[in-house]
This record gives structure tokens, C-alpha cells and sequence, in this order.
């Protein structure tokens, strides 16, 4: 169950709707932040930081939606190629796995925002 917490606030960045923070927060802070709450196990769903974790992941999701949505309507190449809404395959442990491949010295100025713009630039590049 304790795989569970974590994968909730990771996938809803790519199929939840947002009305959430806008993905400013450091990698360095959602990480800390999501590996507290993955060793609070099932107690984490209680905790405070699970909506800031899931409203941070919604938010840079929706940021690169939008940045994709509008360099496609002014008929530029987007920045990456992803599948429709709801039908990526990117997983929580793959999302952490590239917010742990910063160097620690860049987590704390890069922005959740910019991260997951890397990860789909990465998993999904136009070919």
C-alpha cells in the first residue's frame, strides 16, 4: 500500500485537471517532501504535504499542457511529442527516478515546472 501515496500525486500530472499551485516548487522540495510521504506509509493520505505534493504535480503538468497547446496553435514545433491526455506511461517511480537525476547542487533552482518538461521532452521527443 505504501507504493500507492506516492504514484497518486505523480500520475495526476498528466490526467487530472487542475486548480492547483502553478509547479514553482524546487525538485529539491518535492522530493523531500514525497519520500516523507512515502516512508509515512498509509498514514500519509492524513498528511498536509499529499495536497501540496498532488497541487505541485498538477500544476507543472498544466503549465506544460498549456506551453504545448499553445506552441502547437501558432503553428510551432512543440517542445515534445507526447500521446494524448490520459494515455502517457509515466509512472511514479520513473518521475522520481528523473527528479533524482538532477545533481543535487540544481534540485534546489530547478522548478517542477522545468523538470517535467525534461521528463516528456525525454520520454516523448518529436521525431
Amino acid at each position: 500500500m505504501r507504493r500507492l501515496i506516492v504514484p497518486l500525486a505523480c500520475l495526476l500530472v498528466l490526467g487530472a485537471p487542475a486548480s492547483a499551485a502553478p509547479g514553482d516548487m524546487s525538485v529539491a522540495t518535492f522530493l523531500a517532501k514525497a519520500e516523507k510521504l512515502k516512508a509515512k506509509g498509509l498514514t500519509a493520505m492524513f498528511s498536509s504535504d499529499l495536497k501540496v505534493v498532488k497541487r505541485e504535480a498538477e500544476g507543472a503538468g498544466d503549465h506544460y499542457r498549456a506551453r504545448i497547446a499553445a506552441d502547437r496553435k501558432a503553428g510551432r514545433t512543440p517542445h515534445s511529442c507526447p500521446p494524448p491526455k490520459g494515455k502517457a506511461s509515466i509512472n511514479a517511480d520513473t518521475m522520481l527516478a528523473h527528479l533524482r537525476s538532477y545533481p543535487a547542487s540544481r534540485r534546489g533552482s530547478t522548478t517542477m515546472k522545468t523538470a517535467f518538461a525534461d521528463l516528456m521532452k525525454k520520454q516523448y521527443p518529436c521525431s
